[in-house]
C-alpha cells in the first residue's frame, strides 16, 4: 500500500496536537497559564535548537517569508496563551474542540484574501463549525 507523502506527517501532527492539549490541561492544573506559556516557550526553543543543529539551517530567505514566519510565531504564542487561560478555567473536553475549529478561520481568510476557491463542502463545513461553536459554548 502506498501512503501519500503528507499523510504520515499529518498523523504525527494529529497525535502530537492531541498530547499538546492533554499536557496543557495537566500543566494548568498545577501552574498558572502564564507560567505554563513560559515553559511551553522553553520547550519550543529546545526543539528549535535541536532542529537547527541537525539541519544546518542557513539564516537567509525572502523578507516576506521571514515576516510571515514571525507572525506565525506571534499568533501561535498568543493563541497558546489564550488557550491555556481557557483550559485552566474550563473543561478541556469543551475548550479543545472549540479551539480546534481554527481551520474554518483559515479557509475564510484564504477565500477572501488569497482568492482561493471555496467549495460547497467548505461552506457546509464552515456552517457546521459555527454550529459547533454555539453547541460547545452553550451551558
Amino acid at each position: 500500500m502506498i501512503v501519500a507523502s503528507w499523510l504520515l506527517y499529518a498523523l504525527f501532527s494529529l497525535f502530537l496536537f492531541g498530547f499538546w492539549g492533554f499536557f496543557s490541561k495537566l500543566a494548568t492544573n498545577y501552574i498558572s497559564p502564564k507560567s505554563a506559556l513560559i515553559y511551553d516557550i522553553i520547550g519550543v526553543i529546545c526543539v528549535g535548537l535541536v532542529f537547527i543543529s541537525v539541519n544546518h539551517l542557513e539564516w537567509r530567505g525572502d523578507i516576506r517569508g521571514i515576516l510571515y514566519a514571525v507572525l506565525t510565531g506571534v499568533a501561535g504564542t498568543l493563541a497558546t496563551l489564550f488557550y491555556l487561560v481557557a483550559v485552566s478555567k474550563g473543561s478541556s473536553s469543551i475548550v479543545l474542540p472549540l479551539t480546534s475549529l481554527y481551520p474554518a478561520i483559515t479557509v475564510v481568510l484564504a477565500f477572501f484574501i488569497l482568492k482561493e476557491p471555496m467549495t460547497l463542502r467548505h461552506s457546509i463545513g464552515i456552517i457546521l463549525a459555527i454550529l459547533a461553536i454555539i453547541l460547545c459554548a452553550g451551558d
